[in-house]
């Protein structure tokens, strides 16, 4: 690599999907221009965050805007099922950002396709025990969703609901929830949170409006994911509900008080898990990325900054020019790789951060040095089994990737082109993508599995390479 290109600045187009339309699409992974890239890219706002101001904005006394708000087929899927459920949703482009403005109303019967959002199927049926009959009777709500969905875990969830005496028939989706036209009386329940911190923050999330509000207490193992929940705790308060929380540093306990949620401004941060594919290209061709970023956040992402300095990328944020970071104003976060493109392997605990390990077990493919990846035996429970996903095709192609009870183990291999199964997971899909930028002849199978939560991703790519072909075919 010798010259550097301009300065390519890429966005995300505005687009409206029909929650359940997926296409698949192969996708020849392009590999790094014989330069330095230098891009700025801009990726839309954070799912988890979206799905939480929805779901809160839903329940509210009064109407809510969010700002930034991602469209993407989770999140469009959410939007369809507080729909269903009798929230008004409109959508405001006329702006800079799109804005969608939630009008709460009734909460009713109604059929829910929670696709494969995990956020869906497990922030949505607490809300479903609040539903009530035109006349203030029972009603119920059914949940369905993609075949995959079928197999993810349910079971913590569904069961607490159950032991505050709402109605819920199965045990996994397709399941039914049906209230009895009274508000639940909440309590405490105690839950096995161990599979997905969603559990703990998709009771919280409605808990508020139960009549006397909800504990939730957890009994197992770790809970994985854990800044998920604390964002979940964060948005709560912004919007006015007393929350406390067990001070010890592995919380196993959380009380949310019965009382209002308050109508309010919602300003979605980008989301960052969704940037960090970009800084990850940055690291393996020696290139630098620049992309948006806030100075403080919950976001799981924030953590890959860390992870990139140990493997050898030069990693500096900016703050906002203005020093104010109130109102969404952001600053920048710059990767720029080794110039002699060697990355060094790690050794790390992904508990907290498990949605990173897709990027990160791509970096660590192509290092030159072990990666010993741990603390993540729930991402089995994923949209599909992602240790194993990523043993199978990190292998496929010529690597050395162990699979562990709680991780994966991947010694330096030379690798070689061949076909990158996705699994209908967009972070597989992304994996593959960051190994291609190093390795010619790799086929993601299956490219548009990413709309799931960033929509365009195949253009962002080229763009920030600077190639005029996303390589579909």
């Amino acid at each position: 690599m010798s010259a550097s290109v301009a300065l390519a600045t890429v966005a995300l187009p505005r687009l409206h999907l029909s929650p359940t339309t997926v296409v698949a699409m192969s996708w020849n992974a392009p590999t790094a221009p014989d330069r330095p890239i230098d891009a700025f890219v801009t990726v839309p706002g954070s799912k988890s965050m979206t799905n939480r101001a929805l779901v809160l904005a839903a329940l509210a006394n009064a109407p809510s805007t969010v700002v930034g708000a991602l469209r993407s087929r989770d999140s469009d899927l959410m939007i369809a099922g507080l729909q269903a459920m009798g929230a008004r949703i409109d959508e405001d482009c006329s702006g800079a950002q799109p804005v969608l403005r939630v009008v709460p109303g009734p909460i009713g019967g109604a059929e829910v396709d929670c696709g494969l959002a995990g956020t869906v199927m497990r922030f949505l049926p607490p809300v479903a025990a609040l539903a009530a009959s035109d006349d203030g009777g029972p009603a119920c709500v059914r949940f369905d969703g993609d075949e995959q969905a079928r197999k993810r875990p349910m079971g913590s969830v569904l069961g607490a609901l159950r032991s505050v005496g709402v109605d819920v028939a199965g045990d996994a989706l397709p399941f039914e929830v049906c209230s009895s036209g009274y508000r639940p009386q909440g309590g405490t329940v105690t839950i096995d949170a161990s599979a997905s911190s969603q559990f703990v923050s998709g009771l919280l999330l409605s808990g508020a409006r139960y009549a006397s509000g909800l504990e939730v207490r957890h009994s197992g193992g770790r809970v994985p994911s854990m800044p998920h929940i604390e964002m979940t705790v964060e948005m709560l308060r912004s919007a006015g509900v007393d929350v406390a929380v067990d001070g010890s540093h592995s919380p196993s306990w959380w009380r949310v008080v019965s009382g209002p949620i308050a109508g309010r401004q919602w300003v979605i941060e980008p989301d960052l898990s969704n940037a960090t594919p970009f800084l990850a290209a940055a690291a393996v061709t020696g290139g630098c990325v620049t992309t948006p970023w806030p100075e403080s956040t919950t976001q799981p992402g924030e953590e890959i900054r860390p992870i990139l300095e140990a493997m050898g990328a030069r990693v500096v944020f900016e703050a906002c020019a203005s020093g104010d970071n109130s109102d969404g104003a952001l600053g920048r976060l710059r990767v720029c790789g080794p110039s002699d493109g060697v990355l060094q392997g790690v050794e790390w605990d992904m508990s907290a951060i498990g949605e990173l390990t897709p990027t990160v077990a791509a970096l660590a493919a192509v290092a030159s040095t072990p990666s010993h990846l741990y603390g993540i035996a729930h991402l089995r429970g994923h949209e599909t089994d992602r240790l194993q996903a990523l043993a199978a095709e990190i292998n496929r192609l010529g690597g050395a990737c162990e699979e562990l009870d709680d991780g994966i183990r991947i010694t330096p291999a030379p690798l070689h082109g061949g076909v990158w199964h996705s699994y209908a997971d967009h972070r597989m899909a992304t994996a593959g993508a960051i190994i291609g930028l190093k390795v010619d002849g790799v086929m993601v199978d299956d490219i548009e599995t990413t709309s799931k939560t960033l929509p365009g991703f195949a253009g962002m790519w080229s763009d920030m390479l600077g190639l005029a072909s996303d390589g579909a075919v």
